[in-house]
């Protein structure tokens, strides 16, 4: 990375902010979801992250697309369609409740028929968007901050995504689980996966989880684990991972979560940040694609095209 910004990071200031966040994106991410054909491992319903904050990308409708775009930079949300219409919102000040209705004010001002579930999804005693007044923080300093490291993690998750040529995922942002992932397959079948994560069907993770993989990404901390991070998780987990050396050596495996953990605060006393990150992703991907075996010279072999 040419310059280095990485702001800090407080889960335990920013949560309500996050919170409030995580539900808007959780109304929009539905909407995508009811509106586009279903794509393994649910690629469709996922946002990308824009120099602004994130956006839906394109959603078909008859005679119209539409997109939906947070703006983390001037605080609003967008609904922007084809036929050069705009109308936003403005994100200070908004609870849940105001945003599921004046999102879907807009939609029908804009002839754009939606319904959805009004359930948020993986979250333990979820209260419906429409009723949900609890949640109206937004610190746009707190906004900001997050968008300028889902850019840097971003930039870095695109490099290591260029190193892979078997099957893998975009770089993209998850709205159940608020955190931005890219994943990869080695080509065999998994066994199926006992499900469980709450309001989630069942057959959803089990597709998901289908293949083989080996995911990493960055999440600004949850209930579970209130702290900023970076993680490396392997489905199957084969013997022996957990015990398995990386980098940097701050980095551990969490028990309870299954996964290699970098803590965000680590980076914030390093001299390469970006480095530190990388070398967590390759060490990471790198003990547990041997352990279990993947053919990595075919997975990751490197076409010059120059």
């Amino acid at each position: 990375m040419k310059s280095e910004s990485w702001p800090e990071l407080s889960f335990e200031k920013a949560k309500e902010t996050y919170e409030t966040i995580h539900m808007w994106t959780q109304i929009v991410g539905k909407i995508k979801l009811v509106r586009l054909p279903w794509i393994n491992h649910s690629w469709h319903i996922t946002f990308f992250v824009t120099p602004f904050g994130l956006t839906t990308g394109d959603i078909p409708y008859p005679e119209k697309h539409f997109q939906i775009n947070f703006d983390f930079l001037n605080h609003y949300l967008q609904i922007i369609t084809s036929k050069n219409e705009e109308q936003r919102i403005d994100l200070k000040n908004l609870s849940v409740a105001s945003c599921f209705k004046k999102t879907f004010s807009i939609l029908k001002d804009l002839d754009i028929e939606c319904e959805i579930n009004p359930l948020p999804n993986e979250l333990e005693n979820p209260v419906p968007f429409h009723l949900d007044e609890g949640h109206s923080t937004y610190n746009p300093q707190y906004a900001t901050d997050l968008h300028q490291v889902l850019l840097n993690a971003h930039e870095i998750f695109i490099q290591f995504r260029s190193e892979f040529i078997g099957k893998c995922s975009p770089v993209h942002f998850f709205w159940g689980g608020f955190d931005l992932a890219v994943t990869r397959f080695s080509g065999r079948e998994a066994p199926l996966h006992p499900g469980g994560i709450p309001h989630l069907p069942d057959r959803v993770t089990q597709e998901a989880y289908s293949q083989e993989v080996s995911s990493c990404g960055f999440w600004p901390g949850n209930g579970f684990f209130p702290q900023a991070a970076f993680y490396n998780y392997m489905y199957p987990e084969p013997e022996g991972l957990k015990n398995a050396t990386i980098k940097p050596d701050s980095a551990f495996y969490h028990q309870d979560l299954g996964e290699f953990i970098l803590p965000y605060k680590e980076l914030q006393e390093s001299n390469n940040p970006s480095q530190m990150v990388t070398d967590f992703l390759h060490s990471t991907y790198k003990a547990g694609a041997n352990l279990a075996k993947w053919d990595r010279q075919k997975l990751e072999k490197v076409y010059s095209l120059h």
